[in-house]
Order: structure tokens, then C-alpha cells, then sequence
């Protein structure tokens, strides 16, 4: 071989060297690519797969809401009764069944709404009616009917009385 055909041969060499790294980038580059689309891919599907237990959380929550809903009948007929039972023997058992009926809702999330004495709130509370008296303005005096949240849901606002300031109406009357 002479020097001419080395040169030839090194510079085919040399050639085919730089194609194979360029090769090499392009399928290196591709490879990146391909890595960081399945990366975004799973994470989408982790995204998904919280999303998705999320959801099916908030649709048994919104299943139990219904059937809580109904049994709430049952315990305003208890809060009804107790009080009529004053001299029965039976009043103990019975408060026992309310109680452990209340301890069954409670694990599932119910517990009820507190607002004697408390600044009317419309997210808790519905007025039925207000009554002059020395209190703050809309403080809640009485409540008619029980309101419950089921977790951080309200599912029945509570029925309130609420103070009216005497000096409200008699401003309204004179001025």
C-alpha cells in the first residue's frame, strides 16, 4: 500500500468516524427524548391514578350523604322523644340506642352543627325567626332543628332563632 491509499483509507476513516458520531447524537438525542416522554407519561398516570382515588373517595362520601340523609329523620324522632319520657324506664335503653346510633354516624364523618350562643353564620345556619331581646344581633338563642356536616360538608344547616336588638327597630320607628 502506498501513502496515497493510507491517506485515502485514513480519510474514510475519518469520515465514517464523524457519521458514527453523528449517529450516535442523533440516536442519543432521541433516546433522551423518548426517556423524558415517558417520564411526563407517568407522571401524568400518577397524577391520574390520585385523581382517580380522590374521586372514587368523594362518590362513596356522596353515597353515604344520601343514606345519612335519611337516617337523620331517625335521630330528630329521638331528640323528639327523649324528652316525653321523662318518668319512663325505658328512657335509658333508649338514650343508649341514640347514642350508639350517633357513635355509628360519627365514624363515617357526621358529627353536628354547634350554634348556641354562637354568631349566625348562613353556611351553617338557616333563620326560621328573630326575637328582640339585650343580646348581640344575630347571635343564635335557640336552635329548632339539629344541623349536621357529614366531614367538612354541611348536609342540613341547623334551624335557628336569632337576637334582634331591641334599639334596631325602634331607630328604624322614631328616626
Amino acid at each position: 500500500m502506498d501513502t496515497d491509499d493510507v491517506q485515502l483509507k485514513k480519510q474514510q476513516l475519518t469520515e465514517e468516524i464523524e457519521r458514527l458520531k453523528t449517529e450516535l447524537d442523533e440516536k442519543t438525542l432521541l433516546a433522551e427524548e423518548r426517556l423524558n416522554r415517558l417520564k411526563y407519561l407517568q407522571s401524568d398516570f400518577d397524577n391520574y391514578r390520585k385523581w382517580s382515588e380522590k374521586e372514587k373517595g368523594t362518590i362513596i362520601a356522596l353515597a353515604n350523604e344520601d343514606l345519612i340523609k335519611d337516617l337523620l329523620v331517625i335521630l330528630d324522632d329521638f331528640e323528639r322523644a327523649l324528652p316525653s319520657l321523662e318518668q319512663e324506664k325505658n328512657k335509658e335503653g333508649i338514650q343508649m340506642i341514640q347514642k350508639k346510633f350517633l357513635k355509628i354516624l360519627a365514624g363515617y364523618g357526621l358529627h353536628p352543627v354547634d350554634c348556641v350562643g354562637k354568631k349566625f353564620d348562613p353556611n351553617f345556619h338557616d333563620v326560621l325567626c328573630k326575637e328582640q331581646c339585650e343580646k348581640e344581633p344575630d347571635t343564635i338563642l335557640s336552635e329548632i332543628e339539629k344541623g349536621y356536616q357529614l366531614k367538612s360538608k354541611v348536609i342540613r344547616p341547623s334551624k335557628v332563632v336569632i337576637a334582634e336588638n331591641v334599639g334596631e327597630h325602634e331607630g328604624e320607628n322614631h328616626g
